[in-house]
């Protein structure tokens, strides 16, 4: 059986760092959105993905499924992405801090994201105000896939309207990684490079 191949700066056996480790199922970043729940970014995404449910365009239809107007699920995520800028920010901001930590923490300077799933409570509406924060739910030891030699991570963002309910839970696992360097079997000859 062979060895893994090393990648410079993430031996193949490394631990993970106990301040990291630490952090795990730890509530990170509590924020409240800037700006209250409102029907154009409905009206945008539905636009958008030409989504004709009469549920989000009819206030008679809205009233009597859902006692009034909700938003569609697919916009829960538009309350934890601020704006690239804001006034007294500092440098460009970033959803998913928890994200980029473990990026540049495990020196793992690519990073992909292969899954995302939701889990909704109660409906988010108009005027609500949702704050949330990020759980890093778990960390994988080191793995090697076609893209390259680093860790997965679960990070979860839980979602909180102005009463403090649950409105819903997003999980994402990401892939942070170092580039592999291709083998001498795939790195093309002087004679074919020339031809």
């Amino acid at each position: 059986m062979t060895e893994p191949a090393q990648v410079p700066g993430l031996p193949g056996n490394a631990a993970l760092p106990d301040h990291i480790a630490a952090l795990i199922g730890k509530a990170q970043y509590p924020e409240t959105a800037t700006f209250p729940v409102e029907m154009s970014y409905a009206y945008n995404t539905l636009s958008a993905t030409e989504n004709g449910n009469p549920l989000y365009w009819e206030s008679d239809v809205a009233d009597r499924l859902t006692h009034g107007m909700t938003m569609p699920v697919s916009t829960l995520s538009l309350w934890m992405r601020p704006h690239r800028w804001e006034p007294g920010a500092t440098k460009e901001q970033v959803a998913l801090k928890a994200h980029f930590d473990l990026k540049e923490q495990l020196d793992l300077p690519e990073a992909i994201m292969s899954d995302n799933t939701m889990i909704l409570h109660e409906p988010v509406r108009p005027g609500d105000v949702i704050s949330h924060h990020q759980v890093l739910r778990s960390i994988s030891d080191i793995k090697t896939t076609k893209l390259g030699t680093g860790r997965f991570w679960v990070i979860d963002v839980e979602y909180h309207n102005q009463n403090r309910e649950l409105v819903g839970v997003e999980s994402y696992t990401g892939f942070g990684y170092r580039r592999t360097a291709p083998s001498a079997s795939t790195t093309p000859s002087a004679s074919e490079v020339n031809s």
